[in-house]
């Protein structure tokens, strides 16, 4: 008797790590994503890593993929935590849409991405942020920028083009 309740309690043991080991071996993987933020001497890029949710069921590749990018260009835009010196967009300035068409991710900017008026390097550097965060994703290289719905040369200080998508290598 004594012998079976011990090969009762192995046994149930053995399928509890069994099952344990299925569900953490198992379980879908959040992830995580790299936003880039660019210091203020316009050259360096600090790191930040953000966590994303799980890949949802019946999401195909490209819904997961256009997700991506909508939730790092936000997190971009929204600028790094408030003790990192870096540059950051406007206050205000929100991503109003996102978009991928092959391996352009274009990006809709709120008007306030105008109000900015800390010059040349601050500008290069907050969309030198957004394109190295999103041209870190899986299969995008370029970034195409629009203020409000529209194509603009450049913003009103006129001194950062992006009236055509951006790379990495623009910078």
């Amino acid at each position: 008797m004594r012998n079976s309740r011990v090969f009762f309690l192995l046994a149930l043991l053995v399928a509890a790590a069994a099952i344990a080991w299925y569900f953490t071996s198992h379980r879908t993987s959040a992830g995580d994503v790299t936003v880039y933020y660019t210091k203020v001497d316009g050259q360096s890029e600090v790191p930040w890593t953000i966590s994303v949710r799980p890949q949802q069921p019946g999401e195909s590749g490209a819904d997961r993929l256009q997700y991506l990018v909508l939730y790092a260009a936000s997190q971009a835009v929204a600028g790094p935590p408030a003790n990192l010196s870096a540059n950051r967009f406007p206050a205000g300035t929100r991503v109003l849409s996102a978009a991928v068409d092959g391996t352009t991710a274009a990006v809709d900017l709120s008007a306030e991405v105008n109000d900015g008026r800390a010059g040349a390097l601050n500008e290069s550097g907050e969309f030198k942020s957004l394109v190295w965060t999103l041209t870190a994703l899986p299969g995008i290289d370029r970034v195409a920028v629009r203020v409000a719905g529209k194509k603009v040369a450049t913003l009103p200080g006129g001194s950062f083009e992006i009236d055509e998508p951006l790379r990495r290598s623009d910078w």
